[in-house]
């Protein structure tokens, strides 16, 4: 079983790319502007790093920073939260969210998790 990654859609890359252009004059008015340009990058770095792998290994929910693996054995189940947001349990009892993915792509998450975990609607 190959990696399955779970992340944000491309088309979130639009909004970065207007914040940049906006934030161009501030940039360019003096020096100090420079640091604004960061807030573009950092809203890009984010679209594109932030997600769910899913692997031969277990589960790796990415953060802009951090991301750690939560082997198959580790994993007890699933908790959808307010906002449909999904939570994945883990047998010690503590909880790690899994940013990006929604209780709408549990179907999707079934299914590149090869069976481990339970697709809803069957």
């Amino acid at each position: 079983m190959a990696v399955a990654r779970m992340r944000m859609s491309r088309v979130a890359l639009l909004p970065v790319l207007v914040l940049a252009a906006c934030t161009l004059p501030v940039a360019g008015a003096a020096w100090w502007g420079l640091p604004v340009l960061l807030v573009p990058l950092l809203a890009a770095a984010w679209v594109l790093r932030v997600g769910v792998d899913v692997g031969p290994a277990g589960i790796t929910p990415r953060t802009l920073l951090v991301g750690r693996t939560v082997p198959w054995e580790d994993v007890a189940g699933l908790r959808v939260g307010e906002d449909q947001e999904l939570w994945l349990v883990r047998a010690s009892g503590t909880e790690v969210r899994l940013p990006v993915v929604r209780a709408r792509d549990l179907p999707r998450l079934a299914a590149v998790s090869a069976g481990r975990i339970p697709d809803p609607a069957a």
